[in-house]
């Protein structure tokens, strides 16, 4: 089934713009959907639309959107006044500004779209877009109205074109210091980071996103096949793990790395004697040496 686009209009740098597209970047990979069903006589349960007073059935192409501006009192929108409000970001993507990238905190970062030239006019343009972005590496900012919401936008470079993700406003953060409290300004003993450090090194390797998968959705498909198949299935629930602190810290770090704590002392120990054997090597050498000269 061809994709189609969410959004069509202008992308805009300035005076220069060029016809583009937004694609959304997921699909439904065909996730377990389940139905409501009454388990009396395993049938489904029909969701009916009705009106909330005199109960009878409506159909849904004959509803309008309303809002609700006092206690069961409703101002009625239709499309007519929907796009009555359009503003200019409705169809045109002006490019505000340009940021490092660093700059963004992930945790703004809302949904990925694909933004690619929407026809063959204008590809030269986007062509050209695309290269600058690539080499200034930053981040563009925009504007774009996608299911009747204006959303901030950052635009970058991807694999084959321009990315776009939304953004989420200031407002749509929740507060982290009420729930991180000052576990930020602790103090720690720096042997303990080092370890710590010493095991994300350890563990350190390339993002891959085929190494990710839904390991629950992959339990559940195996409990659905095996049902159907009238078998049981094992349970192998993983134990869920004790919430109460450590015990020893240091000791924990030590045996994460795979060391002991006599480990660092046992090394040590080792040094000294290579030391001497290293010391009468180079003696019994110097020794051998003057003999030839004398020879």
């Amino acid at each position: 089934m061809t994709q189609r686009p969410i959004w069509r209009g202008q992308l805009r740098l300035a005076l220069v713009s060029c016809p583009v597209a937004l694609y959304s970047t997921k699909h439904d990979r065909g996730t377990i959907r389940f139905h409501l069903i009454n388990p009396a006589t395993c049938n489904r349960i029909r969701m009916v639309t009705q009106d909330a007073e005199t109960e009878r059935e409506v159909a849904r192409a004959d509803l309008v959107k309303g809002y609700e501006f006092k206690k069961d009192t409703y101002v009625l929108l239709t499309d007519e006044d929907f796009a009555s409000v359009r503003v200019d970001s409705s169809s045109v993507m002006t490019i505000d500004k340009f940021v490092d990238a660093a700059s963004i905190d992930p945790i703004y970062y809302d949904s990925s779209y694909y933004l690619v030239p929407d026809g063959e006019a204008g590809r030269d343009v986007y062509a050209v877009l695309l290269q600058a972005f690539e080499k200034s590496n930053r981040v563009g900012l925009s504007r774009v109205v996608i299911a009747q919401r204006e959303r901030t936008i950052a635009l970058r470079t991807g694999a084959d074109g321009l990315v776009a993700q939304t953004l989420y406003e200031e407002r749509d953060i929740n507060d982290a210091k009420p729930l991180f409290g000052d576990v930020a300004g602790m103090r720690t003993d720096p042997s303990m980071v080092d370890l710590a450090r010493q095991l994300i090194e350890r563990q350190a390797a390339r993002y891959s996103p085929s190494d990710l998968e839904d390991r629950y959705e992959t339990r559940l498909r195996a409990l659905i096949d095996a049902k159907i198949k009238g078998a049981d299935i094992e349970d192998e629930a993983p134990v869920e793990p004790e919430r109460g602190n450590v015990v020893d810290l240091m000791a924990a770090l030590k045996e994460s790395l795979g060391q002991s704590a006599e480990t660092p002392r046992s090394k040590s120990a080792s040094k000294k004697p290579a030391a001497k054997k290293s010391a009468s090597r180079r003696a019994s050498q110097s020794s051998r040496s003057a003999a030839r000269k004398r020879a």
